[in-house]
């Protein structure tokens, strides 16, 4: 289930990245519903995608904490 979730979050975020305001708030929103370990894995994710649009850079600030 929780791995579900994990892949769900990816979907929106790939969705929803042409926007970086909405971008940031569905990153916010899966930090709190994410566990630890999953939240490393979206670390990941949202680097790689930053990569290829680096206006979402600034929701990099919500992965530090």
């Amino acid at each position: 289930m929780a791995r579900a979730m994990l892949d769900y979050t990816k979907t929106v975020l790939n969705k929803v990245s042409f926007d970086k305001t909405l971008f940031c708030k569905e990153v916010q929103k899966a930090i709190q519903r994410l566990l630890p370990y999953e939240i490393e894995e979206l670390r990941i994710f949202i680097l790689s995608l930053v990569q290829q649009k680096p206006e979402l850079n600034q929701c990099l600030i919500y992965l530090k904490s």
